[in-house]
């Protein structure tokens, strides 16, 4: 046993004091952390001492600007009082590969620099972590060192107001002056406001219905309707234009791959008495932008779609390591447990129409939590 102890403390030793570098190399790995995708190398370093705090600057992806904003009166749209719109990064961090058999994790959400639920918490200049909250139980930290963390996109939220029926709000800057447009999705309307007006206002030329989905890409505005229609929305003229072939089913989603693709997920429900969403049968098209029509498609490459609670979002797979329970072509519901949905996936019925994506009854999918961040469980 004596022999044991001394081996460890002999190994604890061995571990390299990063604060104990020369002070004119600090520059030098700064530089190279600038030229990496990976902010939260520069988070890590940030977290060896105060001196490498003080030289490293904090990454400006996880930063949150903001922007003031007027309230109004829902019956006459009047300005009244003041908001916040905050610009959130969103992240998918999985925690390190569990003992065999074990199920993975992974959290989706939003981080950055304050101390708000399921932010990035900071309570020394030695800790890099994330408060969670699963299932009421108290709040703990997590640390990031033992994550592997992949940037998503970013999502814009109001902060300390909430319409009746919101449902979501759309940022796009208008030039380098710091102009910008927002839209509101409320109600059975779209509200739009400019930087340069600061009112809200009727967006014209859509449908009366509800908006089930409202994104940005490259640019533009695109809103999805039940009413089965997809239009474009200029920012600069508020022009709008009907996207075609419209959706056949009512319940449809945009989720956008960067500045990549745009891609339409056509979900048709089938009549149960309970909603299932392992019974869903999935459509995927995608945006042709040049012909300004969606083109039907059965691959999605080594995309993972996350559909649902937070919004909708896409990842690459090529960044997970094998086995880990997620792989490319497929889409996952975070609303509820469910499957990974793959395209093709045989049914044993030959009525069935395999052209699809479905559930592929592999890995299942265990919601956690959905706040402040969805925490999922994959079954290996």
């Amino acid at each position: 046993m004596a022999t044991k102890k001394k081996t460890s403390t002999s190994s604890s030793s061995m571990r390299p004091d990063w604060s104990l570098l020369p002070e004119e190399l600090l520059p030098i790995i700064s530089k190279n952390l600038e030229d990496e995708e990976d902010c939260f190398n520069v988070i890590h370093a940030r977290s060896v001492s105060r001196l490498w705090r003080s030289t490293f600057t904090f990454p400006s992806c996880l930063l949150r600007p903001s922007y003031s904003l007027p309230t109004f009166d829902e019956t006459t749209l009047e300005n009244k009082d003041l908001c916040t719109l905050e610009k959130v990064p969103l992240f998918l961090f999985r925690v390190r590969p569990p003992p065999a058999a074990s199920p993975f994790e992974y959290f989706l959400g939003g981080i950055g620099r304050d101390k708000s639920k399921g932010h990035i918490e900071l309570p020394s200049p030695l800790q890099c972590s994330v408060k969670m909250e699963i299932q009421r139980s108290d709040p703990t930290l997590m640390k990031m060192v033992d994550c592997q963390i992949l940037p998503l996109c970013h999502q814009y939220r109001l902060i300390g107001w909430e319409p009746k029926d919101y449902r979501g709000v759309a940022f796009l800057p208008l030039n380098k002056d710091g102009e910008f447009i927002v839209i509101l999705n409320y109600t059975n309307i779209l509200l739009v406001l400019t930087s340069a007006e600061m009112k809200w206002k009727r967006l014209e030329g859509v449908p009366e219905a509800l908006c089930s989905d409202l994104v940005t890409f490259r640019g533009r505005f695109y809103a999805a309707f039940l009413t089965k229609h997809i239009f474009l929305i200029d920012p600069y003229s508020l022009e709008v234009t009907l996207l075609l072939p419209s959706p056949q089913k009512s319940l449809n989603y945009l989720v956008a791959s960067g500045n990549d693709e745009l891609f339409l997920v056509e979900v048709s429900v089938p009549p149960y008495d309970v909603l299932d969403f392992s019974r869903f049968i999935c459509i995927v098209s995608r945006l042709d932008e040049k012909a300004g029509k969606w083109v039907e498609i059965s691959d999605l490459g080594d995309r993972v779609l996350f559909i649902g609670h937070l919004g909708n979002v896409c990842c690459s797979a090529k960044e997970l390591p094998d086995g880990c329970g997620v792989t490319g072509n497929s889409i996952l519901f975070t609303n509820e447990p469910t499957f990974a949905y793959k395209y093709g996936v045989p049914t044993g019925n030959a009525e069935d129409d395999l052209n699809c994506w479905r559930a592929s009854r592999k890995n299942s999918v265990r919601i956690i939590t959905r706040s402040p961040v969805v925490a999922l469980q994959i079954e290996c």
